[in-house]
């Protein structure tokens, strides 16, 4: 079909020189996919570097810690995929011989892995003949051919995924999937795209329709959750302080973070107060400071967070105290570090 074999010239003369590409490896394949979920190829980078050269094979990051491996995510969020990233490794190493399956279907039983990175894996390392399909997928379907379907619906991925697959030239699904998937990166792009020097402007029906700007068609009902965070930083005349490591599942499981209080607080009197009735610590207080005039605003996919820390002096020793710069040596979310960074 012309539009995959244009498809397909466009990517070998356009694509960009990733490193997870100049590999059939399914451990770097694998680990490249897990990063990109939700992430930007450009913010993702450092960190496949950092993970390939500290855990060069699934063996090596099976047997680290699950806190060497947060503290090296650190920073590119949705701390569940790493969570899962390593059980995953520890069941390919120790129940698998290190080695990952082979089929679409075997590894869709691993832990963390989806229809999307089970057909990465597949298709990239051993050209499977599985449909990959992300958002540049749905988005240069829906444009080529007009498809006016709810992306976000539970019926878009079935229709969308059998569309990729018929797509696909017979023993060329590596390089078909990484083409479409690169074409919606570069050239397909959601705003603005450069429809002009579009290799498939003659035959795509958005452009035509004049409906570019317009597809796909995404509706959800999400709304977005506002939380105030107040993280107490308890100073002893040692200057140790005390960490806690998040244990509810949620947001940041198993990271360490400060004291935390969501409730409604303004002012140091309130702060005293919320502290003393939660009974954070037996030591007597002797000074409370805001570290942060204006709250920082912190935006998740669901969730907005509104961060103030505090500063809460108290006389004697805290009892299995660190320092700040231990705690920095700590797995913490990315705006607890950067604030620790930036203040102390």
């Amino acid at each position: 079909m012309d539009f995959s074999n244009l498809l397909i010239q466009w990517y070998l003369q356009n694509k960009r020189d990733l490193p997870w590409r100049n590999t059939t490896n399914p451990y770097f394949i694998w680990l490249s996919e897990i990063m990109l979920q939700q992430t930007r190829v450009a913010q993702a980078m450092p960190y496949f570097f950092r993970f390939t050269e500290a855990f060069p094979t699934v063996n090596y990051l099976a047997n680290a810690s699950e806190e060497q491996v947060l503290k090296l995510w650190q920073g590119l969020g949705y701390y569940s995929r790493a969570r899962n990233l390593h059980k995953t490794a520890q069941i390919v190493a120790f129940e698998n011989n290190g080695k990952f399956p082979i089929t679409y279907l075997d590894l869709l039983k691993l832990k963390g892995i989806g229809e999307y990175t089970a057909g990465a894996i597949a298709s990239f390392a051993y050209n499977e003949q599985v449909p990959v399909v992300d958002g540049n997928v749905y988005r240069v379907l829906a444009r080529y051919f007009d498809i006016e379907t709810n992306i976000a619906s539970a019926i878009a991925k079935k229709e969308f995924t059998h569309l990729a697959k018929e797509l696909i030239p017979t023993g060329k699904a590596n390089v078909f999937n990484q083409a479409i998937m690169e074409f919606g990166a570069l050239q397909c792009v959601p705003k603005n795209p450069n429809c002009k020097n579009c290799v498939l402007n003659v035959s795509c029906l958005a452009l035509q329709n004049k409906k570019v700007s317009q597809l796909p068609v995404k509706i959800k009902n999400q709304k977005i959750q506002i939380r105030d965070f107040h993280y107490i930083i308890f100073i002893d005349e040692n200057e140790k302080t005390m960490v806690n490591k998040r244990a509810k599942k949620g947001i940041w499981q198993n990271l360490h973070e400060f004291p935390l209080l969501e409730l409604p607080i303004k002012n140091d009197k309130d702060i005293l107060k919320a502290i003393n009735m939660y009974d954070f610590i037996s030591n007597h207080l002797v000074s409370v400071s805001r570290l942060n005039d204006k709250q920082i605003l912190h935006k998740l996919s669901h969730q907005h967070l509104n961060i103030t820390f505090w500063r809460v002096n108290v006389v004697g020793k805290i009892d299995d105290g660190i320092s700040i710069e231990e705690a920095k040596k700590l797995s913490m979310p990315i705006v607890i570090h950067n604030f620790l960074e930036k203040n102390w």
